[in-house]
């Protein structure tokens, strides 16, 4: 069996290569981490929380073995330190019957509330609704007013909304045109946005205010920060949950797609 690479000391290191090593090290195997003073996590976890490691919370794991479910940098991971708490391993624990062990408990821990907070950026973000808000399912929708993939999507989308089962909220935003973040904000600011967002998507011309409310063009910025951070770069971005997981996509879905993101055909 080769030897596993030989590390150099971390402390010599810049502290962004330490954060690499520290990780793939871990990657690697077992790493010995007991000269890390441990205060409320066992010694490993404690140094890689120092590189930047989140831990969301523990679990039982086989073996004498404890589990962490954590994320660097948004990625989901499970991290087992062995019972002396001087070594852990990062990855996927298996049984004998190929079950992940790590799954449920990234799900339960890491993935689950992650997601409601990403829900909850969209309930907060300017969006306007788009059908019943009692509907059985709500889609985010990230809406250019010169994107023709959300004319399409929004025309589409009509007996999805019209039966009640579908509520499209279109998050505005104005990323493709020079007057298209003018519109957004006429549009958000309407007397009643959803009208101005039917006649828009049904061919009448928006004219443009003036004078932007203020308070309006910032949430505009915030649309448009939080369409970045989802890493989306094209319209219409589209948010959605799959049987209770949140999904993403970009630009106009697919019919297979599109049944997803809607359900089956309304009656």
């Amino acid at each position: 069996m080769p030897r596993r690479p030989r590390l150099p000391r971390l402390p010599d290191l810049p502290r962004h290569q330490r954060s690499f090593m520290t990780l793939a090290a871990v990657a690697f195997g077992l790493m010995p981490l007991s000269s890390v003073e441990a205060e409320g996590h066992p010694a490993p976890i404690e140094a890689l929380e120092e590189e930047g490691l989140e831990v969301h919370g523990e679990f039982d794991a086989p073996g004498g073995l404890s589990g962490f479910a954590a994320s660097h940098r948004g990625q989901p991971m499970t991290i087992f330190v062995t019972e002396d708490g001087e070594h852990a391993i990062v990855g996927n624990l298996i049984d004998a019957d190929a079950n992940n062990l790590s799954e449920a408990p990234l799900e339960r821990l890491v993935r689950g509330p992650q997601d409601e907070t990403t829900w909850q950026s969209l309930e907060d973000s300017a969006w306007i609704a788009d059908g019943d808000p009692d509907a059985e399912r709500i889609v985010y929708v990230f809406t250019d007013p010169n994107c023709p993939y959300c004319t399409r999507l929004w025309q589409q989308s009509r007996p999805f909304v019209e039966s009640g089962q579908v509520q499209l909220r279109h998050v505005m935003v104005g990323i493709l045109d020079p007057e298209s973040p003018r519109q957004a904000v006429t549009m958000l600011a309407a007397d009643d946005p959803q009208a101005a967002l039917r006649a828009h998507e049904s061919g009448d011309p928006i004219e443009p205010m003036r004078q932007l409310p203020r308070d309006l063009e910032q949430r505009l910025q915030s649309n448009h920060e939080l369409f970045r951070s989802f890493g989306m770069v094209a319209t219409p971005g589209i948010v959605y949950r799959n049987d209770g997981k949140l999904e993403m996509s970009q630009g106009l879905p697919s019919e297979e797609l599109f049944h997803t993101i809607m359900g089956p055909e309304p009656d």
